[in-house]
């Protein structure tokens, strides 16, 4: 694959887990190793979870990555993950250059051993306008049998970011335990946006 190095060299990539997971969890060591084989700085923050998480924890934890964010910078997120992007957006981090969004949900999930956890990040409004500002540009992908987050949800999301939703037929929540420890349409999304 031809690339550009030198705007491989400026570009860092930011890989956010979800709730119940940490870096080395689901296809983020696969996708920081392809990554960093072609050059590219990795940034996996280890936040609280799921016991201590709240929004305050993981703000506080992403502090000192913070002054790494760039405008050539590419955030990717899984479940958990695309709410807290959201966050550091609409507080203005960035602008920064995509967003790569897997499973993302905007709000409680009715699943009692989850919400709580989530709660923080989810219950109050996402300035969406702010958010679309500070990213160039978004990308969504969710399993189309996600046993987790309603299909409304994934809808309200895309229409609020106005992009395209990229369902995989039998993808369910794209974890590990749905059988992705590798993710190549995610690599190929952030060659994209370099």
């Amino acid at each position: 694959m031809s690339r550009n190095w030198y705007k491989i060299r400026e570009m860092n990539v930011f890989i956010f887990h979800g709730t119940g997971a940490s870096p080395e969890s689901n296809w983020f060591p696969w996708l920081k190793k392809e990554l960093e084989s072609n050059g590219v700085d990795v940034l996996v923050p280890k936040f609280p979870t799921p016991k201590g998480q709240s929004l305050d924890k993981w703000l506080r934890v992403f502090e000192p990555f913070e002054k790494k964010v760039t405008a050539e910078s590419i955030f990717v997120g899984h479940s958990m993950g695309p709410a807290f992007i959201w966050r550091l957006l609409e507080k203005g981090v960035g602008p920064i250059r995509a967003a790569i969004l897997v499973s993302p949900f905007d709000a409680l999930l009715n699943l009692p051993d989850f919400d709580p956890q989530v709660k923080s990040f989810v219950d109050h409004p996402f300035d969406w306008e702010k958010i679309r500002v500070n990213c160039q540009n978004f990308v969504v992908y969710a399993g189309g049998d996600d046993p987790y987050i309603p299909r409304e949800q994934l809808e309200r999301v895309v229409k609020n970011l106005k992009v395209k939703l990229n369902f995989i037929k039998g993808g369910k929540h794209l974890n590990a335990e749905a059988g992705y420890l590798e993710f190549p349409q995610i690599l190929k999304e952030v060659w994209q946006n370099r």
